[in-house]
């Protein structure tokens, strides 16, 4: 078997069980909650209820990124022990840690020219990177190399799909991915936003829903049209800000409506869920055309 390291950064979503099972490495993403640091990510320190409930109540969270001193450091620990390793970065649509990764890497490559590390712009988010994960992770048990497998996702992450709704547009104001004459218009008017990740790793809005049900109608939807007819999925990952009600009834209407191996529902952890806050809920899945392929047919 292939014993490259896969890299993921806190963006990521994937259950820690999960994670410590398949020996994944994570690189924290620091966050703040009414001014108070979080650099572990994910849930140490604060628990999901906590962050949420402290959203409700008007705290406000951010995040930073992911700065090249500090890839350096993990690069070259790699480098230095000569292991192989693959790092899958939260999209440079939404983030400029890919690009700091890129360059440390670069850095640490004048040093270790022949190291063993490559990166990979996820240009997905949350359990759109738990996807290319699970991916990485059956490829490296098939035995193909580092190179192999960062080829391979390179192909994939295009067919990587990302839809998600909201229930405030106001923490997608505050994160730059909204206008706030748009934020406001949309909550008074209890809009429900059909969101997507573009081709170049952005969000952009696909749809709009009057309220969470039909939203979770036209996400479903968004599913069945970007697969053939009759094709099988072999997985599809929900994840959700405190919201597990509606999560599972997304869950439950996509089993309908596809013939589907698993549906994984996860909590979202406070990297991205700062910036959609409570209430959301995303799908992610492979579709059977790429992203640029659907945005070509249906708009």
């Amino acid at each position: 078997m292939s014993s490259f390291s896969i890299l993921i950064d806190s963006s990521c979503d994937l259950p820690l069980e999960f994670i410590n099972e398949h020996n994944i490495k994570i690189l924290p993403i620091p966050f703040e909650l009414d001014g108070a640091e979080h650099n572990l990510g994910y849930w140490q320190g604060i628990s999901d209820k906590e962050f949420y409930h402290a959203l409700r109540n008007g705290g406000v969270a951010k995040t930073s990124q992911t700065n090249p001193e500090t890839f350096v450091t993990v690069f070259t620990e790699y480098a230095k022990q000569g292991k192989s390793m693959l790092f899958l970065a939260l999209s440079s649509g939404l983030s400029a840690s890919y690009q700091n990764a890129v360059v440390a890497l670069q850095d640490v490559k004048e040093i270790y020219p022949d190291c063993d590390i490559h990166l990979i712009d996820s240009v997905s988010a949350s359990s759109g990177i738990g996807l290319l994960t699970l991916l990485a992770i059956k490829k490296r048990a098939e035995n193909y190399s580092t190179e192999e497998t960062a080829a391979y996702l390179e192909k994939k992450k295009y067919s990587c799909f990302g839809f998600f709704t909201v229930d405030d547009l106001m923490y997608l104001h505050r994160g730059g991915r909204l206008s706030k004459l748009s934020a406001v218009a949309g909550s008074v008017l209890g809009i429900k936003p059909i969101l997507n990740l573009a081709p170049d790793g952005t969000l952009a809005l696909k749809d709009k829903a009057r309220n969470r049900k039909a939203a979770l109608n036209l996400m479903v939807s968004q599913l069945t049209r970007s697969i053939s007819p009759g094709a099988a999925l072999d997985t599809v990952l929900i994840t959700h800000t405190d919201c597990l009600g509606d999560a599972d009834i997304l869950a439950g209407m996509i089993k309908e409506a596809v013939n589907v191996r698993q549906v994984i529902v996860m909590m979202m952890g406070p990297v991205i869920g700062a910036h959609l806050g409570p209430g959301a809920a995303t799908l992610v899945f492979e579709a059977d055309m790429t992203r640029v392929e659907y945005e070509k047919k249906y708009y």
